[in-house]
């Protein structure tokens, strides 16, 4: 674990109709290369807006954002260009329902990233066959379950070799006898290292695989710790509440 950082959160403000609901309200945080962050609270906490501000899909009311050592909120600079090193998973799969599973795969590194086809179509075949999925590579997506199609997602943003994965509440829509799957793909890209933010209601993952867990509630980042910290000694009554709830 280095203490290099990847993504710095300062002051982050998100307010709609002028200021009476506050979605964010001055959120401050470091996200270090190698964290798997878990973002935890109730529904309208903040958490995805927190986590979908992290490349700019929410737009600050104010505040900033360095990612790479670049204040991504400047109007100036090239989002798209920071946002092909940050993989995103939806809670919805986000799949292109008139494409193979392959063709999903490669279009980003292909269009975007200009890697040749047979190398992005062998990349996209590695990792099909990580996740267990590449005799689905011809499949489309309205063949495979929502277990499958969400590994397929993460999959997909990994074809784009970002350096931080952004997974927003990725079980949520899910059977529950599909989020096992899901969530053991999350967990070995997490023993590889990689840096992951992860929003989520699955308080056994953020246990178990977080390093760093943040606690949200009205928009306001309540409580971070370990894990430890969080679920043996949680501080705030707001938190003790919550976790009463649900654990």
């Amino acid at each position: 674990m280095t203490n290099d950082k990847l993504i710095q959160v300062k002051d982050l403000k998100k307010y709609y109709k002028k200021g009476v609901i506050k979605a964010l309200d001055g959120v401050t945080v470091d996200i270090n290369r190698g964290d798997v962050m878990v973002v935890i609270g109730p529904s309208g906490s903040g958490k995805s807006t927190l986590l979908r501000s992290l490349n700019l899909l929410e737009e600050p009311t104010s505040g900033s954002i360095i990612f790479e050592n670049v204040d991504i909120t400047n109007k100036k600079i090239d989002i798209n260009k920071h946002r092909q090193k940050m993989g995103m998973v939806f809670q919805h799969f986000n799949l292109f329902p008139h494409k193979t599973i392959l063709e999903n795969m490669i279009l980003a590194p292909v269009e975007v990233k200009k890697v040749p086809v047979d190398e992005a179509k062998a990349k996209a075949m590695e990792l099909l066959k990580r996740v267990g999925l590449e005799d689905r590579a011809d499949a489309y997506p309205i063949q495979l379950s929502g277990g499958q199609k969400q590994r397929i997602a993460i999959v997909r943003a990994l074809c784009m070799e970002p350096d931080v994965m952004l997974f927003d509440e990725p079980t949520s829509a899910l059977d529950p006898e599909m989020v096992g799957e899901v969530l053991d793909v999350m967990k070995e890209l997490a023993h590889e290292g990689m840096t992951m933010v992860v929003v989520t209601h699955e308080m056994g993952f953020a246990r178990e695989v977080g390093n760093r867990v943040l606690f949200m509630a009205d928009g306001k980042l309540v409580e971070e710790g370990t894990p430890e910290d969080i679920f043996e000694h949680p501080q705030s009554e707001r938190l003790q509440d919550f976790l009463s709830k649900v654990l």
